[in-house]
């Protein structure tokens, strides 16, 4: 069996693959499909400090190669995830990262003190949702708003944190330095591309929130480059993200600089998406008599493979 673990700012993981914020819920509904122990890790629903309705529907709109959605950050708030879902969560003995959305800089210093508790492994920090008309993507935009957010998280918690970026700005890599400079432990790229779709039949936009956010195979293209950049640039671990459907669509992440993979909207069309791609990845190895898999982190560029 081939050996696929890897430690990521001090979280251990059995293997690369894990599931991205936002299309996994808190794991419960994929327990009738697979054991989720065979998970590297589990990321949770993007989590604010009070419960969050979410946006107006339709917040879901099938596109020719992915989705857009604008769900809007639902979910029950901080404190009924760590009552009644954190408890379930730890049975399935798979590293625990809690995805936080804040509205400014204060709440997301809260969240990540809140839930600086046995059982989080680390702390993905979202500033980058294309949904929210406060905090999400219009903290994430700006390095010195983006770093001031981190700053205030890495003081807050001695967890791991994780920063994940949204792709639309003009320098990646400058907003990847800016936030490895306030102290992030590791960053995930990318968050969903900001589109839109008109309705023809009702002359008026598909969503209920106007615009949305693009996510699966359509943006994999840009999510590939955009960890390619960023890995040569700033000397941080990457989680990458962004259309990953199959083993080989993890590898072109892993061999771009990526250190872990999340599957996202794959997840929907597929719940066995993320299992698959672990054998894929062993698989690979074995037919490539490759015995350190971390030789392929980066090889693209580094050319060590």
């Amino acid at each position: 069996m081939i050996d696929l673990s890897i430690e990521i700012a001090g979280i251990k993981l059995k293997n690369p693959v894990m599931v991205a914020s936002g299309t996994f819920g808190f794991g419960r509904e994929y327990t009738p499909f697979f054991d989720l122990d065979k998970l590297g890790a589990l990321v949770t629903k993007g989590l604010t400090l009070k419960p969050c309705p979410g946006n107006p529907p339709p917040r879901v709109w099938e596109t020719p190669a992915g989705m857009l959605n604008a769900v809007g950050l639902q979910n029950p708030g901080v404190d009924v995830f760590l009552r009644e879902i954190l408890p379930f969560m730890k049975t399935f003995g798979v590293p625990i990262i809690a995805n936080i959305a804040g509205f400014n800089v204060k709440e997301f210093a809260t969240l990540a003190s809140r839930l600086s508790v046995p059982g989080i492994a680390g702390i993905e920090v979202n500033i980058s949702c294309p949904n929210v008309k406060t905090g999400g993507m219009a903290l994430g935009t700006l390095p010195e708003l983006a770093a001031e957010v981190v700053g205030a998280v890495v003081e807050a918690t001695s967890l791991p944190v994780i920063v994940k970026l949204t792709p639309n700005v003009t320098d990646i890599v400058g907003l990847a330095s800016a936030v490895a400079k306030a102290g992030a432990h590791a960053l995930s790229l990318i968050n969903t591309l900001q589109g839109m779709v008109i309705d023809i039949n009702t002359r008026r936009p598909a969503l209920g929130n106007i615009t949305g956010g693009l996510s699966g195979p359509a943006i994999r293209p840009v999510a590939v480059r955009a960890v390619w950049q960023v890995a040569q640039g700033v000397d941080l671990p990457i989680i990458g993200m962004g259309g990953i459907c199959t083993a080989n669509d993890a590898l072109e992440f892993i061999l771009a600089g990526a250190s872990a993979v999340a599957v996202g909207s794959a997840n929907f069309r597929d719940p066995l998406t993320a299992v698959k791609i672990v054998r894929g990845l062993e698989q690979y190895c074995i037919q490539n008599g490759i015995e350190d898999w971390q030789e392929l982190i980066g090889a693209a560029w580094k050319g060590n493979a």
